[in-house]
């Protein structure tokens, strides 16, 4: 693959036929993808936790107006206790990754604390876990038919409802899912 080729700020949309538990209707964020491989979170996977919660497992004081109620999600199925914010572009944090001009993957706590004062990205995503994939394993299942790929858009990344973001992502590509048969062939 040439560097044109990758798919760094792009979403991974899991066909309807992918059987796979892990990865069945989900919708992955790619945030890292090159000749060595790729990392992506998947954006549609809620937890029965929210972001309150890993403050107070962390022993973070919330400053006041700091309610924590959003969602964190999982995201991947790879280090499920390693925390990743992936978050519009802005402020200064030790492990930040830059994926496009307007967004950023943060992995380090300083993010965490920053959310808890009250002094973090306005618009972030909080998940337990990433996915990711060895050097030529995307490209192989991209050729197996099991994902469509679509640019990223922030909107679904923060805005749209967790249970219509796999859809969502279709459309994105004038596609029902929906509506996909389950089965694949090559032309």
């Amino acid at each position: 693959m040439s560097a044109g080729d990758f798919l760094t700020n792009q979403f991974l949309i899991a066909m309807p036929a992918m059987t796979d538990s892990n990865f069945a209707q989900t919708v992955t964020f790619i945030w890292e993808h090159n000749a060595d491989g790729a990392l992506g979170i998947i954006i549609n996977r809620p937890l029965q936790m929210r972001l309150l919660d890993v403050f107070e497992q962390l022993k973070m004081p919330t400053a006041p107006g700091v309610y924590g109620h959003q969602q964190v999600l999982q995201g991947g199925p790879v280090q499920t206790d390693r925390g990743f914010v992936v978050h519009q572009v802005g402020g200064h944090w030790e492990h930040t990754r830059q994926v496009s001009p307007r967004l950023q993957v943060t992995t380090s706590p300083d993010i965490l604390n920053a959310m808890a004062r009250g002094s973090g990205p306005d618009t972030a995503l909080v998940a337990l876990g990433y996915a990711g994939w060895s050097a030529g394993q995307l490209e192989t299942e991209l050729a197996q038919n099991a994902w469509l790929t679509a640019p990223a858009d922030e909107r679904i990344l923060f805005d749209t409802p967790y249970e219509q973001r796999w859809r969502a992502a279709g459309r994105l590509l004038g596609v029902d899912l929906a509506t996909i048969s389950d089965q694949v062939g090559h032309a």
